[in-house]
């Protein structure tokens, strides 16, 4: 007899990147939580977060990625002011300092121009981070890849897959880690796509 699942994971999680749904399932991210996820686009990871009672806010500079997102809240959390999700760049948000429990970077720093632009990137997502709050990015790097990737200028890389992309690598993490004064509270971690890219998990307490 053929089984029918009692919940239809997809309606529940939508497209969520596969290591913030491991955040979920550590029970890092609690129903409640102010989580802003900085360069939304649609709101793919959005959709388990709205239906679960979480107050959640976002950015992106694409006006119709946050005309999405607030079509996706209205309809799953119409609760939220639609001004929660707002046409900002990350590294220029409008939000006050420390106040989010979480925030969210899904495959937004690799597009950082330049080496100046991704630390904007990052200290801003910091500064609106309250102590004690979790920052999860996951984003391009060169590790496992070295070989493959081919530098342009101020850590841009030509990719396998045809993309140009900014590169973190290893040291580079632990050195801005070091800065922020974060805590790790995994260890880095990469998964290398063959012959195409790597793309690594920084998940840090403030």
């Amino acid at each position: 007899m053929k089984m029918e699942p009692s919940l239809n994971l997809s309606e529940w999680f939508g497209a969520i990147d596969i290591y913030l749904f491991d955040q979920l399932l550590k029970g890092r991210l609690i129903p409640g939580m102010r989580v802003l996820d900085a360069g939304c686009g649609s709101g793919r990871n959005l959709v388990y977060l709205l239906r679960s009672g979480f107050e959640v806010f976002g950015v992106d500079e694409s006006s119709a990625a946050i005309a999405q997102t607030q079509r996706l809240a209205a309809a799953l959390a119409p609760h939220l002011p639609q001004n929660n999700f707002r046409i900002e760049p990350v590294e220029r948000m409008s939000f006050a300092d420390a106040g989010f429990d979480v925030v969210l970077s899904s495959a937004v720093l690799h597009f950082a121009k330049c080496e100046a632009q991704w630390m904007s990137m990052v200290k801003e997502m910091w500064r609106v981070l309250k102590p004690g709050g979790i920052f999860f990015a996951r984003l391009a790097s060169s590790i496992g890849m070295e070989d493959q990737v081919k530098p342009i200028t101020d850590r841009r890389f030509d990719l396998p897959d045809g993309s140009q992309r900014f590169l973190v690598d290893e040291a580079m993490l632990l050195s801005v880690t070091m800065t922020l004064g974060g805590e790790f509270i995994e260890p880095i971690k990469t998964t290398v796509v063959q012959n195409m890219r790597a793309m690594t998990t920084w998940c840090l307490r403030k």
